[in-house]
């Protein structure tokens, strides 16, 4: 069993004075953590001060560059053989942080997948269940929380995929599909969140569009053939069905036709080259 004393807690904050110390305490109070680490990406209220008198170390950033890149910094100041990611809006339970960080003895990444009733409204379950349909296509493995932000890990595999983390909302995304698309073991936990404290920086039309978009580069980075592929076999089939109909109702192939199918068939070959290239680029990992 993974070992808390081995584990760094990262949480990044912005603006979170509000609930940060009581986070930081939950957090000192359920487990004897290697060490707790608040990332300040930035704020313009104490949540330095709060969280150093909380007893975290804290890593200020001169201005605020986005989650993602507080997550980055807190992982590379890490120390412990295993990281723990929390959100600093006093959502996730600390026990549940201890359940996610015994469960890495035989995993490599820990997710704490939130129930339904924990998302806040209708209109942000909808929004998750599509992203998670979607991913769970993409990766071929169910995903039941792509974007929830508590996760435990083993440091060494975080370290390898830093280079793709975004500096945005979306590193919950990236970590979940690279994880599963490099071969390694990912479990998602069910855990209860409690209703957050303070503001969501969370705008759900454009973060969900970043969301979307980090999907689609992930796959295509791992696994590109799942998106060509069927595009691919989009644009055939609507170019054999015009061409059927035509030939029945005009006695001729139209050009429409045969550009559809030849479309379909560079599509193929350009994911067939991407799917090549993507291979190549696994083979000198450790």
């Amino acid at each position: 069993m993974a070992d808390p004393a081995a584990t760094s807690i990262v949480i990044p904050a912005f603006n979170e004075a509000t609930s940060i110390a009581s986070v930081v305490g939950d957090l000192r109070s359920a487990g004897s953590w290697h060490e707790i680490l608040v990332v300040d990406d930035g704020s313009t209220d104490e949540t330095s001060a709060r969280a150093s008198a909380g007893g975290a170390r804290v890593i200020r950033h001169p201005y605020n560059k986005g989650n993602g890149a507080a997550v980055k910094t807190g992982i590379r100041h890490a120390t412990g053989a295993y990281v723990l990611i929390v959100d600093a809006d006093g959502q996730h339970r600390p026990s549940d942080a201890v359940r996610l960080v015994a469960q890495l003895h035989d995993y490599d990444l820990v997710v704490g997948a939130r129930s339904t009733e924990s998302h806040a409204n209708a209109v942000r379950r909808l929004g998750n269940s599509i992203l998670n349909w979607i991913a769970s296509y993409l990766t071929e493995q169910p995903i039941p929380d792509l974007t929830s932000g508590f996760r435990a890990a083993r440091r060494e595999q975080l370290v390898e995929f830093l280079h793709l983390l975004p500096n945005g909302f979306s590193t919950p995304t990236t970590t979940t599909l690279v994880f599963i698309k490099a071969g390694y073991s990912v479990r998602f936990e069910e855990v209860e969140a409690a209703q957050r404290q303070g503001t969501s920086k969370i705008r759900l039309g454009s973060d969900g569009v970043s969301f979307l978009l980090i999907l689609l580069k992930v796959i295509t980075i791992f696994s590109p053939l799942r998106i060509f592929l069927p595009i691919s076999a989009a644009a055939f089939l609507l170019g054999a069905a015009y061409a059927v109909w035509t030939i029945v109702t005009q006695s001729h192939v139209t050009n429409s036709s045969v550009l559809l199918i030849l479309l379909s068939v560079v599509i193929f070959l350009v994911g067939l080259v991407s799917e090549q290239i993507s291979s190549l680029r696994f083979e000198g990992r450790r």
